[in-house]
């Protein structure tokens, strides 16, 4: 059977205890399923995006309820998605409770492929989407604990990094690959960026050919340290060797080694889907929880 649907939860270290495992492979699972649900009457487009809204709605991942904040204590989310040869994302904003239905409307609804900051949450109210509630305890604990290091003037000698570390643990961008019926691919991903990062900040995620990619021959979304995707243009590299009939694992490999070689290990992590229904993760990380459905329904959850 082939998978029609894979979706990732972020590529880290992933150290949890097993109420958490059991929560992230249920909201996984969920994720999947709801997605399978149109598959026989909807596109590609509508399983990744409903996918995409379960793992953002979870609160353990860092998209959407979940999402991280920036050094000023603030939400800035991305998404983008990519379908029949057109894309549609969102930079920095800060409004709707789920950025990836923002996305859409920029791909469906208008001329553009990015819409940023301000305006983007001008449209997301004008589109009447839900607001986001506001960062989650356990994030205002971490930016409360890391703030007060800081004052307490604790030599830190990289704050991104040891920032980034201290959110890995947790979870990091969410992703979905899918193909339809109809044989025509997409990809997309959500993501609130790096915990403690500067505002204004931009990662991989709302960038065609970084976070994320589909054509005709595949489709592929990027998780990890968004700076290092975007510099590879991972996400077209690794569905440029789908066109030349290359295994998604091999593809995924081939370009996970670049990034290893140019920035190190813990940095990224990927998963791949060709038009075949062929289909593979793989990651330099700890972890990245990921899994897929077949056409017959089947789940199967992986990486954790």
């Amino acid at each position: 059977m082939k998978a029609i649907l894979a979706i990732h939860g972020g590529a880290g270290k992933w150290a949890v205890d097993e109420k958490t495992y059991r929560d992230v492979k249920k909201v996984l699972e969920e994720a999947l399923v709801e997605g399978f649900r149109v598959y026989r009457t909807g596109s590609s487009l509508d399983m990744i995006t409903i996918a995409i809204e379960v793992l953002e709605n979870s609160g353990i991942f860092n998209a959407g309820i979940g999402s991280t904040v920036d050094v000023s204590g603030s939400i800035s989310m991305d998404a983008g998605l990519m379908y029949r040869n057109r894309a549609g994302a969102v930079a920095y904003a800060k409004y709707p409770k789920n950025p990836v239905k923002l996305a859409r409307i920029v791909l469906e609804k208008t001329d553009h492929i990015i819409i940023a900051g301000d305006a983007a949450d001008n449209l997301a109210r004008k589109m009447g989407l839900e607001p986001h509630p506001g960062p989650l305890p356990r994030t205002l604990e971490l930016y409360r604990n890391f703030m007060e290091k800081l004052r307490r003037g604790e030599k830190i000698e990289s704050p991104f990094k040891k920032s980034l570390e201290m959110w890995l643990n947790i979870g990091d961008t969410v992703g979905a690959v899918a193909i339809d019926k109809d044989s025509v691919l997409a990809a997309g991903a959500s993501t609130g960026g790096v915990f403690f990062k500067m505002p204004g900040r931009v990662g991989d995620s709302p960038i065609p050919g970084a976070g994320f990619y589909a054509n005709e021959c595949g489709a592929a979304v990027a998780t990890g340290i968004g700076e290092y995707i975007l510099l590879t243009h991972a996400t077209l590299k690794i569905v440029e060797e789908l066109c030349n009939n290359t295994l998604p694992g091999k593809a995924i490999e081939k370009i996970l080694n670049v990034i290893t070689s140019r920035f190190g290990s813990n940095t990224a992590g990927f998963i791949a889907l060709d038009k075949l229904g062929r289909v593979a993760g793989l990651y330099n990380t700890r972890a990245m929880p990921w899994g897929y459905i077949s056409e017959d329904g089947a789940v199967k959850i992986l990486g954790i």
